[in-house]
């Protein structure tokens, strides 16, 4: 396809079936037109691939895409040649002779699109490839894998200035859904791109719900919660580590949930396996480590939840935005514990850096857990974090059911003294669990065997709960109150803050969990209510097109969102539409489409019930 003698307006609605840009779209769009160079920040789903795809139809040449993710290239290339546009791939699946055959297809101009690793990009093989080519633009995408202090750093994405070196006359976007100013920074300058124009969307997401419960039994918890809320649908549940990941899969197999693992500790064939089920199948559910998610396409993921506490809200906030592509109703779920902060102060306190290094992943850690403590809304937390101001949203736990704020201070200091006498009296040190037990006045074996119940902090906490208790704990150590002695395996230790405590200098107000309430999340209720919005008979009709795109999608080898999205398709089944034309006036449905699916559609939607 060659689009260089239209306008992007044409583009977007003849190519690709849209009617109109939505937010920086066509300012981004037009000033690489133009030849300018851009740095975009645009949430995921927010449309960043259109940012360079309608550029690439617009200009002369072929648009090459720096892509990170080998597995996912397929896909975009199907995604494109079902849109007519002429695309392809280079990275290490492919033998000689394929690689052979695309770049042929480059240099004699037969491309519109050509996706490429970084790391193949950077062989003088493919620079010089290129240089025989006609390169209408650069595209970086996932452009914060080049911040070395990001949560998804890949070294390979240093060598890429070297773009601007050898083509210092053909425009380059970098893109992003993840960059606080810091990481936007470091990103223009290790990629070259100083002297870009800067388009910083909005991190919103209205369509995900929000929510941080406190961790119990948490394979159970995530268990009900998909059972509950999101039964048959697509999501992501993301672990810190790979055994985490094997045994999440299996016990959620176990219940009759589709889940498949995902780490880097499996073979490749099985890694591509898995992920191609994921993006074919509906229901499928991956349990993964963060080495699975960067640049996934799949629209309609319902449900993106952590068991294990992520590391920065950046990588939280790249993780959950694969949740909800579509627009529709989505649900990040946060599982979050008091072991999770001494877990993580313990990697943190161990990690091979100097302490510059320590201090930026302290840092890191106390944004994340301000987020998981906050009693106000969590969305205005997460925007604050990427300099964005918002009102309270209504869609996110703390909205929907606000917690209330305590004041801990007694209960702080309870705790501290008892941290205090077991080092000052004892010369000893003590986890969570027994710390407890002192102050609960339990006897136990181990309480015993060290004669606690002589100190005079013993039972001075009964009129608390476990629970409470642990609640207390954990946001003792989230402010740092509390240190994890990692030199004796998960002791707490006092730190410099403990004193003002202690003194009565200080109050601390501590969030109080709300009752638990069995009931469907707002993103449920929002997504059944859509569902409901459809009559009967257009019902029947959208049903009827799922199945007939499941099998035009499984004829084609690709998944079924690459044919239509659902929201394509349910607007077809509300409108009904009785010819060509009509159908043609569908958001998503272009002229490659229409007269590749058109009649089909239409006879679908006429024999739907008969």
């Amino acid at each position: 396809m060659s689009s260089s003698n239209n306008s992007p307006l044409d583009i977007l609605r003849q190519v690709f079936g849209y009617d109109s840009f939505r937010g920086d779209q066509q300012a981004i769009i037009e000033h690489l037109v133009q030849g300018g160079d851009a740095l975009v920040l645009m949430p995921t789903g927010g449309g960043k691939s259109l940012c360079y795809q309608i550029p690439a139809l617009a200009r002369k040449g072929c648009g090459v895409v720096v892509s990170p993710l080998i597995a996912l290239m397929q896909d975009q290339v199907d995604t494109l040649l079902e849109l007519g546009v002429r695309a392809a791939f280079l990275n290490s699946t492919q033998d000689w002779r394929t690689s052979r055959e695309v770049e042929q297809a480059f240099m004699s101009g037969q491309l519109d699109l050509l996706y490429v690793a970084p790391e193949r990009l950077l062989t003088e093989h493919c620079l010089d490839m290129l240089l025989r080519g006609d390169v209408a633009l650069f595209a970086i995408d996932e452009a914060h894998c080049v911040s070395q202090w990001g949560h998804d750093f890949r070294p390979e994405y240093l060598g890429l200035s070297i773009l601007s070196e050898r083509w210092p006359h053909v425009p380059r976007i970098a893109l992003t859904a993840t960059a606080t100013t810091v990481t936007r920074r470091e990103i223009a300058q290790r990629l070259g791109l100083t002297n870009a124009r800067h388009f910083v969307a909005s991190f919103d997401r209205p369509n995900i719900c929000y929510r941080i419960v406190e961790k119990s039994d948490v394979k159970r918890q995530l268990l009900q919660f998909i059972q509950a809320e999101h039964a048959n649908d697509c999501g992501i549940v993301y672990c810190l580590s790979r055994a985490r990941a094997e045994e999440t899969a299996e016990f959620l197999c176990g219940h009759g949930i589709e889940a498949l693992p995902y780490h880097a500790g499996l073979s490749a064939a099985t890694r591509a396996s898995n992920q191609s089920r994921f993006l074919r199948e509906d229901g499928v559910v991956m349990v993964a480590t963060i080495a699975f998610g960067m640049g996934i396409d799949k629209p309609d993921v319902r449900f993106v939840a952590h068991i294990d506490l992520p590391k920065s809200v950046e990588g939280y906030y790249q993780e959950t935005g694969r949740a909800g592509r579509d627009g529709e109703p989505a649900t990040a779920w946060l599982a979050y514990g008091l072991q999770d902060v001494v877990q993580q102060r313990r990697m943190i306190d161990e990690s091979p850096g100097d302490d510059i290094f320590r201090r930026r992943l302290g840092a890191q850690l106390d944004a994340m857990l301000g987020l998981c403590e906050t009693v106000g809304c969590r969305r205005q937390r997460l925007l604050a974090y990427f300099e964005q101001s918002i009102e309270p949203c209504g869609n996110c736990d703390t909205c929907l059911d606000p917690p209330e704020a305590w004041d801990g201070t007694v209960a702080a200091q309870k705790i501290l003294s008892a941290v205090y006498r077991l080092w000052r009296e004892r010369g000893q040190r003590f986890g969570a669990g027994h710390l407890i037990d002192i102050l609960r006045g339990k006897i136990t074996e181990r309480i015993k065997q060290y004669n606690h119940e002589s100190l005079t902090v013993f039972g001075i906490g009964a009129d608390l709960s476990e629970q409470a208790w642990r609640g207390v704990l954990r946001q003792l150590l989230a402010q740092s109150l509390l240190a994890v002695d990692h030199e004796g395996y998960g002791t707490l230790a006092l730190t410099e803050g403990s004193r003002a405590v202690l003194r009565g200098e200080t109050t601390l107000m501590f969030r109080r969990e709300p009752e638990k309430k069995t009931r469907a999340s707002r993103s449920t209720a929002r997504s059944k209510a859509a569902d409901v919005a459809l009559s009967p008979d257009a019902r029947q009709r959208f049903e009827a097109l799922r199945a007939w795109r499941a099998s035009v999608a499984k004829g084609h080898g690709v998944p079924a969102y690459v044919i239509f999205h659902d929201s394509t398709l349910r607007d077809v089944a509300q409108r009904c539409p009785q010819s060509l034309a009509e159908l043609g006036q569908i958001s998503g449905v272009g002229v490659r489409k229409l007269d590749a699916y058109g009649e089909g559609l239409l006879l679908c939607v006429q024999t739907a019930g008969v």
